[in-house]
């Protein structure tokens, strides 16, 4: 039965540990800097629709939405997405997570070739997902029987993740060229104190870690498929 294995496993456990750490560091890190309010005033709101101004960008809304973290930018209407903690902090945090939004707005209007490339893979890793989880379901359903069909089901599971990878893969350019536009911006336009400015720098680290581990976790269980195809094939 594919997917159960003491190596994918290990795997597994092995990645959602590291992912914990990240995301438990990401969250300490926006709690401690959202507790030293920001000398300039601005709030996330502020700065985000400052940043679309100042980038030549009038067709994007800067809007407030429920939860933690769950700040993004949508190309479809054109929004920026601000979680309340954000949208309504005056401090390095908030600041760090509305000018990283806009990058992503700046990389649609300046039609970001990353950003344009991650949004066509988007339907294929939709396709993929659901494949996946198929397989993931018919295996637990039928395991041995599963296992009989042998490298056609592998080599469906192994596209799968192939596009999962590239996805991930791609996304890790996207989140970082956003970032470096949201610190150039809030460096280049004085909105930060040096302080403020290292605070803004270090959230957007963690929150960058979390990207990479989600790419290397998605990497490692590629080539655990690829190796179980490629020990099938040599018996």
């Amino acid at each position: 039965m594919y997917g159960f294995s003491i190596p994918y496993l290990v795997i597994t456990v092995g990645f959602m540990a590291i992912g914990w750490f990240v995301s438990n560091r990401l969250k300490n890190k926006f709690t401690q800097y959202s507790r030293t309010s920001l000398m300039s005033g601005f709030s996330g709101k502020e700065i985000a629709e400052k940043m679309l101004k100042d980038s030549g960008i009038y067709d994007v809304s800067v809007i407030c939405v429920a939860g933690k973290l769950t700040d993004h930018y949508n190309p479809i209407n054109k929004t920026v997405n601000l979680s309340q903690a954000v949208y309504h902090g005056r401090n390095a945090a908030a600041t760090a997570v509305a000018a990283h939004e806009c990058g992503h707005a700046v990389q649609h209007a300046t039609a970001y070739s990353m950003l344009k490339f991650r949004s066509a893979l988007v339907p294929l890793q939709n396709i993929a997902s659901k494949m996946i989880n198929i397989l993931a379901f018919a295996s637990l359903l039928a395991g041995f029987a599963f296992g009989m069909l042998g490298n056609t089901i592998l080599l469906a599971i192994i596209a799968g993740y192939a596009v999962f990878t590239l996805f991930s893969m791609v996304t890790l350019p996207v989140e970082f060229d956003a970032s470096k536009r949201a610190l150039q911006w809030i460096s280049n336009h004085g909105v930060v104190t040096e302080k403020e400015y290292k605070m803004s720098k270090d959230a957007l680290f963690w929150a960058a870690m979390t990207y990479v581990v989600a790419a290397l976790s998605s990497l490692a269980t590629l080539l655990y498929y690829v190796m179980m195809f490629l020990n099938r094939s040599d018996d």
